[in-house]
């Protein structure tokens, strides 16, 4: 919880509060089904919560947006996301029914509003949004290729609508045939060790209904 204070100060009592839950939540349910690596629920704050929360250093959302969480595993990056923009709505999906079971609990445990969850193929999701968030589920192409006319046309924020996705490493090769991707290092705005190697990739995308 000290990493979130440090670099998101200006949270309500009420997201604070919501951030702290997540520990015991994620360890309960971990028991059950197994989401998240042993070593990673011990450091669940610094690998996950704050790895998801990196997408909020480069874009802010704004009252109203629409973000698709797909692949989203035990919740990531959607639901530090949705905690801390609760006026912002968030869909998460993931085809595995057993990590949506945990997701669904962690909201319901949260009393998350602005999330809804979908236990589906991402190609099986209907309707636009302004970002379509995820964490190194494909490469690139293929991800592209998943989300086709799921962009919304019209943007509202600094960036412009598209792919906002949590990768590491070098990206150069995937990123080839995407001349407009932007690559945003998280060492810039997290100083812990492991940020070095992390990025977030922004792809601006064209609405093709």
């Amino acid at each position: 919880m000290e990493l979130i204070k440090k670099y998101f100060p200006d949270l309500s009592d009420d997201q604070y509060a919501k951030f702290a839950q997540l520990e015991a939540l994620y360890k309960d349910w971990n028991l059950k089904i197994n989401v998240v690596s042993r070593k990673d629920i011990d450091e669940i704050y610094l690998r996950h919560v704050l790895h998801s929360l990196g997408i909020a250093k480069i874009q802010e959302f704004k009252y109203g947006a629409e973000i698709l969480d797909v692949g989203t595993g035990g919740g990531f990056p959607g639901i530090p996301l949705a905690i801390l923009f609760p006026e912002s709505n968030f869909h998460l999906v993931d085809s595995i029914g057993k990590k949506m079971k945990v997701v669904e609990e962690v909201v319901e445990g949260l009393k998350l509003t602005n999330v809804k969850t979908t236990n589906a193929r991402v190609e099986e999701i209907s309707g636009t949004y302004d970002f379509i968030v995820s964490r190194a589920v494909a490469a690139m192409p293929t991800f592209v290729h998943w989300i086709k006319g799921k962009v919304a046309k019209k943007s509202k924020h600094d960036l412009k609508n598209g792919i906002l996705y949590l990768k590491g490493g070098d990206l150069a090769e995937e990123l080839k045939d995407y001349p407009k991707a932007k690559i945003y290092d998280l060492s810039n705005y997290f100083e812990e060790d492991f940020f070095d190697t992390k990025k977030v990739v922004h792809l601006p995308l064209k609405y093709k209904p």
